[in-house]
Order: structure tokens, then C-alpha cells, then sequence
């Protein structure tokens, strides 16, 4: 695969991303493994997104004795915002892991003849009184032209959010559609599990897995 270099992009590789990966792309593997084999893969790369959420000391008693030990800061707001429909795969694994996030959901599909992306759901227009207390994970599983996930993220900074805070959660990427987030928004975090060759001429990322949502949701 391709490696696309960028202080703010990581690519998250251990054999288990690697498995999944791979039991995702085989054209052969029906929607429950493709399902299991993403909610796994979704785990692993959440666990690497959060790592910049701040964290605070507090002094607790175990069994055996009281302790100072490290924590979430509660005086955040953390959001998820899934980019429907496939972006949906990760929110079981994200309220797992984060259950004080609150999940904002997003709906855009890409015209197929301009690859553009075209509004249907938006659950984002909240109010934000400290947006430098906000911290947002966005989710996609594919990074093809960089077109919808770069309207999710203005939506997050039209709203004062600092883009530092703010972290785009990608399963399989292509190199046009990193340099496209990246080239708006220059401080976002962008964690992948692999970056591909190319897109071919209907904007579909090779080697790719195909369509992720036709193939987690069986349509």
C-alpha cells in the first residue's frame, strides 16, 4: 500500500488490524464477517483517536488501598459523529468506549457523477459555549475523495471548535482523499488502518473493499 506522510495522519498497523483488513477486503466474506471483522477494526482505531482527550488526577480507594490514579477530564463534551450510513459501524464500539459521548449523526451520500456530496441528515446545529471544550471523532469507514468528510469537518469548526480537537476515524483511505482533508484542514487528526493506491474512475478506492456500507448492511 501506499504511505502517505503527515504529522497528523496515523496509520494504525498490528496484526489484528491486518486480519480484519483482510477479511474485509475478500470479496468472498459475507456481511456478518464483514460486520464483525469492522467492529473489531473500529475498536482498535478509537482506542488510538482518543489518545488526545485531556485527563485529570484523582484519588480513589481500591481493595487493598487508596491510590491517585488518571481520568477522563469531566468537564468536556465529547462527541461522535458518524457519517451515515456506513460511519453507523462504529457507534456501538464508540458508546462502549466513551458512554458520557454524546452521537451526532451526519447524513450525506456522493452523487455518483460529480463524486460530490449531497446533504440529507444533520444533527450537528447545537449550540457550543466553550468550543475549545469539545472534542469531536468523526467516523467513516472509507476516505476516497475527501469531499464528505470535509463538510462534516467545517461544520465542527464553523462552530469555533479548534480543529486540534478534532479527529477524523477512517478505516481504509486513499491518498487523494487525505491530501484533500489536509489541504483545508491543515490541524485535524486523521487515524486510518491502511492507505491505498488510487481511486479508479468512479472514485472508488483500490484495492479497496468495495462499498462498505452495501457490504456491512447487505444491500
Amino acid at each position: 500500500m501506499l504511505e502517505v506522510k503527515n504529522d497528523n495522519l496515523t496509520i494504525v498497523s498490528n496484526p489484528i488490524v491486518n486480519q480484519s483488513l483482510c477479511t474485509m477486503r475478500d470479496k468472498n466474506t459475507d456481511t456478518q464477517g464483514v460486520r464483525l471483522a469492522a467492529r473489531k477494526l473500529t475498536r482498535i482505531l478509537l482506542y488510538e483517536a482518543t489518545k488526545n482527550l485531556p485527563q485529570k488526577d484523582i484519588e480513589i480507594e481500591t481493595p487493598v488501598a487508596k491510590c491517585t490514579t488518571k481520568t477522563i477530564n469531566d468537564d468536556i463534551t465529547i462527541i461522535i459523529s458518524p457519517i451515515l450510513r456506513a460511519g453507523l459501524i462504529f457507534t456501538d464500539e464508540a458508546v462502549d468506549i466513551l458512554p458520557q459521548a454524546t452521537i451526532r449523526h451526519i447524513g450525506m451520500y456522493r452523487d455518483e457523477k460529480t463524486l460530490k456530496p449531497v446533504w440529507y441528515y444533520n444533527k450537528v446545529p447545537m449550540p457550543v459555549h466553550n468550543p475549545s471544550k469539545y472534542y469531536v471523532f468523526i467516523t467513516d469507514p472509507m476516505l476516497a475523495t475527501g469531499n464528505s468528510l470535509k463538510e462534516a469537518i467545517r461544520l465542527y469548526v464553523s462552530k469555533g471548535i479548534p480543529q486540534e480537537n478534532i479527529c477524523c476515524v477512517c478505516m481504509i483511505s486513499a491518498p487523494t482523499g487525505i491530501d484533500a482533508v489536509f489541504s483545508e484542514f491543515r490541524d485535524v487528526k486523521l487515524i486510518v488502518a491502511s492507505v491505498d493506491s488510487h481511486l479508479n474512475e468512479r472514485g472508488y478506492i483500490v484495492p479497496g473493499m468495495g462499498d462498505a456500507g452495501d457490504r456491512i448492511f447487505n444491500t
